[in-house]
């Protein structure tokens, strides 16, 4: 009773006056404890548990599996904890039993550890929805949105006794956002409509953040408008959605309409309209609200705020200002705070700040490749090209490798992926010649290709050709050959989008008359007739 009344330490004080515990007994508390995001606390019980002898059930198991993953910092002691618990699973004949070998997936998907997940997966003889959904998410959400759709297609037109709910669907929907797979898209938002799944409010904030990711904001506006009732999340979505598009005053009102409705916000309702106020350059707005969430709504500000308030003031050129927010911070800042003031010195240039970044970063994310890349960047960027060469020696000493820029396209209904300097896809000859076409038109009006960009001792044109060669430059080829002329090319990234790319995707929205969306990690680039929505900040 005390736990379902969110009354922790009474339901444990209970407990420890309960001279014979049941089996039953310790499920409860152990329920209780998980449930309320104690996990350290129920693994310790857990633990206690066998080391007196106490025979565990398959709840028991269950519950000190969710535990693992409950707390708000997942370490790598509680991944070695969720390690035991399997082992114990598999040693108590647990393994052919479904709801237990399903939260154990969940438990490494949380973790980021796919092949784990997907090995149990695989060796489950039996499994139902929940499983299937379990492994869509465990891709889709581990950068894995490919492998999410085929495997939904294969529960769908391989096992005829299964149908997808609306978790299925929340997370294959993603996988689509992830893709910028439109058409892939529609023909889920037609599922959806025909299993009447679209009354539900994950799903359909789900098909809003679809929409929005693959362009098509107007329609995640209309299904919006279209909702008979909507939660904080419903808003939020429709924030974040205008804010990566570049739209941040139509961010600021629609959360201001949020609020003039009687929704309380919450501390996602403020990094989406932080986000938002970032990507159109509104510094003093995005002060503003930062200051409203304590003062007006009592929300006390997190590491991801604090990120969005360093990334704002840093992205406007105000960069000192944002190392001061740093120095002032309440609460320690994490490698996103950090990593957002090393982005912004990316953007304007700042070699010291930079430098500062840096050297917290390399403490905090010690393993995180990209950190190492960044700074490089910015060195190759200030002709400082003997501390490139440091920072290359110092990333090859850590045995870290560059996460190499990947993009993918939907070319009638089919996802097609292309790795940098790709050479695998049977058209490359074709994409090639194409590109180099382009390039010597662009020379010919003044271009000069971002050498600087390729952090390698190589000569001019064989940086020319490695330039050339970038994932999403491959993308636009392939659109522009395997598409109709006049419909949009949507592309997807999983990097920053390089100033190269960017001039040359200029280019040839202009040359071609076709528009071309670029999805990369900060936002969303609409390239027409020259321009890009972004005005060339991001």
């Amino acid at each position: 009773m005390y736990s379902e009344l969110d009354c922790i330490d009474y339901a444990r004080q209970v407990f420890d006056k309960i001279p014979r515990r049941t089996i039953y007994v310790w499920n409860a508390i152990l329920r209780a404890l998980t449930l309320a995001g104690y996990g350290v606390d129920a693994l310790g019980l857990y633990r206690e548990m066998n080391r007196i002898g106490m025979p565990c059930d398959r709840f028991t198991h269950t519950y000190a599996i969710k535990a693992c993953v409950v707390s708000e910092s997942i370490t790598t002691s509680l991944l070695e904890k969720g390690k035991e618990i399997h082992g114990r699973i598999l040693r108590h004949g647990y393994e052919t039993h479904v709801h237990i070998m399903t939260t154990l997936l969940d438990m490494y998907a949380k973790f980021g550890n796919v092949s784990y997940a997907s090995y149990i997966f695989d060796g489950m003889p039996d499994k139902n929805v929940v499983s299937w959904s379990a492994m869509i998410a465990c891709y889709a959400k581990n950068e894995r949105p490919l492998e999410a759709l085929n495997l939904f297609h294969e529960m769908v037109y391989e096992i005829s006794d299964l149908s997808p709910n609306s978790v299925t669907m929340v997370n294959v929907l993603q996988a689509c956002a992830a893709l910028a797979a439109l058409e892939q898209g529609r023909m889920m938002h037609c599922y959806i409509l025909r299993r009447n799944l679209d009354s539900i409010l994950p799903v359909t904030s789900a098909l809003m953040t679809m929409y929005s990711r693959c362009g098509k904001l107007e329609v995640t506006q209309k299904i919006f408008d279209q909702m008979d009732k909507r939660d904080v999340v419903s808003w939020n979505t429709l924030i974040s959605s205008y804010g990566i598009h570049g739209f941040g005053m139509k961010a600021v009102r629609v959360f201001e309409e949020m609020l003039s409705r009687g929704i309380k916000p919450s501390a996602i309702s403020f990094v989406s309209v932080l986000g938002a106020c970032s990507h159109a350059g509104l510094a003093d707005m995005g002060k503003r609200l930062f200051d409203s969430m304590t003062e007006q709504h009592g929300i006390s500000p997190s590491v991801e705020h604090y990120a969005c308030l360093v990334d704002l003031l840093g992205r406007a050129n105000r960069i000192k200002e944002a190392a001061k927010v740093i120095e002032e911070m309440k609460i320690k800042p994490g490698p996103k705070v950090w990593g957002s003031l090393l982005g912004s010195c990316k953007i304007h240039g700042n070699v010291e700040l930079a430098e500062r970044a840096s050297t917290q970063l390399f403490k905090l994310e010690p393993a995180n490749a990209g950190n190492y890349v960044l700074l490089a960047d910015i060195y190759a960027e200030a002709g400082m090209w003997y501390e490139v060469k440091r920072v290359k020696q110092l990333l090859e000493a850590q045995g870290l490798q560059k996460v190499f820029g990947r993009s993918w396209i939907e070319v009638r209904r089919k996802i097609y992926s292309f790795m940098s300097v790709d050479e695998l896809n049977p058209q490359i000859e074709l994409i090639h010649a194409l590109l180099a076409e382009f390039s010597e038109e662009m020379k010919q009006q003044g271009y000069t290709p971002r050498t600087e960009l390729v952090l390698y001792d190589l000569e001019e044109k064989e940086k020319e050709r490695i330039l050339l060669g970038h994932s999403e430059k491959l993308a636009v080829g392939f659109g522009l050959i395997n598409t109709r002329k006049g419909e949009t090319i949507r592309i997807t990234k999983n990097l920053r989008l390089c100033e190269d790319c960017h001039t040359m995707t200029k280019f040839i929205s202009r040359f071609t008359g076709r528009e071309i969306m670029v999805r990369d990690v900060n936002r969303i680039h609409h390239f027409r007739d020259g321009v890009c929505s972004c005005g060339d900040y991001w």
